[in-house]
């Protein structure tokens, strides 16, 4: 914060809160306007921040770059990259989808089910909102249409389960808040609230699902179609089925009975306590995929080389974003920004409501051209110390910007999740707008407003 006095008068310049304002232009100029990626953008934002240093700006850029390599959440993220490259690489995905069509394939409204279910399996492996809707949609899309859903309406629903990507743990938006939070919570404390966060908006599509089933009179599935029993899918998918053990064993062991039992009669708890779950579970996770999906690996030294060679952009685009993203925010951090924030909540008195729907909105705008990575890349930091300035629980506060943030699959008008959905099911685009705000993203926002104030409880550990 600057003060500039003259005239007997102190005016207070929030420079962090203007230099963040600045850093959101050039994002969204940068990857909106000129088209570059997201890695490109936060590095240029990252620059122009620090130059809000005025003199001191090098010394703040560096202390921004320094900072960054401290955070745990930057490696985890390449571990989880790594993880989701490789499942999808091992073909297990399919494995999982084909479980899930003997269970509910022949069930009225079936399709829809499944869409849901592959979204939430897939969404948690993969983080990805675009990708989730492409994956599961592929093929449950065409599915939809051939039994009674409407184009419009099969595309409603894939583009709503999409922002499961982001709903459920991990993902980057979640390894992006944890990096904010700082001591506010721990790595544990986020996973499981944002997994009951999750939970909640998984039950709100399956409501959906049942609602539209009802409403369009969705007849069940004609008996010409054959799915295979479900005894003899669980037992060709057993091995992936199995990497959600690589999920399992490391929260069970560090929170909860088994946690608390571990480290009082073993005398564990030091140890338990340096596992870090954010490295163990895409660690694990991937290990699991390596045995069960080992029949699809490459048997040679260049087709393993030409296997990581098409994991490498995924690692550059995620990678960068992520370092410049964190050296920004310690930029900002070192600015002032939380001080900035206090100033200004304490100007103008907001109710934690108020707040959490002020935050919400400026999530959800944002999140119009962006995805919810960039989007909290931007805004999270800010949002966070805002409602904590109120009186927001920490974790309520994290998690309902989270589940703000996850609106971005169903965020028309340039939410790639709507465009590959109508892709997919023959549907205009622009019929599923009006659907998606009403049917979707106004229930999520009141599902992370009702996270903020306490109303839906969070699994703390």
């Amino acid at each position: 914060m600057t003060d500039l006095q003259g005239k007997g008068m102190v005016l207070a310049i929030p420079t962090a809160l203007v230099a963040l304002a600045t850093f959101i232009v050039v994002i969204i100029a940068w990857n909106v306007v000129f088209k570059r990626n997201m890695g490109e953008a936060m590095g240029l934002g990252m620059l122009v921040t620090a130059a809000f240093g005025g003199s001191d700006a090098p010394a703040h850029l560096l202390a921004g770059l320094e900072g960054a390599l401290d955070h745990e959440v930057l490696f985890a993220a390449l571990a989880f990259v790594f993880m989701a490259f490789l499942i999808d690489e091992t073909g297990l995905i399919g494995k999982i989808i084909a479980i899930l069509n003997s269970a509910f394939g022949r069930i009225r409204g079936g399709p829809a089910y499944v869409a849901t279910a592959a979204s939430a399996i897939f969404g948690a492996l993969s983080g990805s909102n675009s990708a989730n809707t492409a994956t599961g949609g592929s093929f449950t899309g065409p599915w939809m249409v051939r039994t009674g859903w409407t184009p419009a309406r099969a595309a409603t629903v894939l583009a709503g389960n999409g922002g499961l990507g982001a709903a459920l743990p991990p993902s980057a938006s979640m390894l992006i808040m944890i990096g904010f939070a700082g001591d506010l919570a721990t790595t544990g404390q986020v996973y499981l609230a944002l997994l009951t966060a999750g939970a909640y908006q998984v039950l709100h599509r399956i409501i959906m699902v049942r609602y539209f089933v009802s409403v369009d009179k969705i007849a069940h599935v004609s008996s010409d179609m054959v799915f295979p029993p479900l005894r003899e899918t669980l037992k060709a998918g057993a091995g992936a089925v199995s990497i959600f053990l690589g999920a399992i064993i490391p929260i069970v062991v560090t929170i909860g009975p088994l946690a608390d039992y571990l480290g009082r009669a073993l005398g564990m708890e030091e140890a338990l306590g340096s596992i870090s779950i954010l490295i163990w579970i895409p660690v694990m996770i991937t290990l699991l995929a390596l045995i069960a999906g080992r029949q699809n690996l490459p048997r040679s030294a260049s087709g393993w080389a030409d296997m990581l060679g098409r994991s490498l952009p995924r690692f550059a685009t995620i990678g960068a974003l992520l370092y410049f993203a964190i050296a920004a925010s310690e930029i900002l951090g070192n600015l002032g920004l939380a001080e900035d924030v206090q100033m200004v909540t304490q100007a103008v008195p907001f109710s934690a409501l108020g707040m959490l729907v002020a935050v919400g909105l400026l999530i959800v705008i944002v999140a119009g051209p962006l995805s919810s990575t960039a989007t909290l890349t931007a805004v999270g930091q800010i949002s966070m110390l805002a409602l904590i300035g109120v009186g927001v629980d920490p974790l309520a506060a994290l998690t309902a910007i989270l589940v703000f943030a996850s609106t971005e699959g169903a965020s028309p008008p340039a939410s790639g999740s709507i465009f590959i959905a109508a892709g997919l099911t023959g549907a205009k685009p622009e019929a599923t707008f009006i659907p998606l705000i009403v049917y979707y993203v106004l229930p999520i926002f009141a599902i992370a407003c009702l996270i903020g104030i306490g109303i839906l409880p969070l699994w703390r550990g």
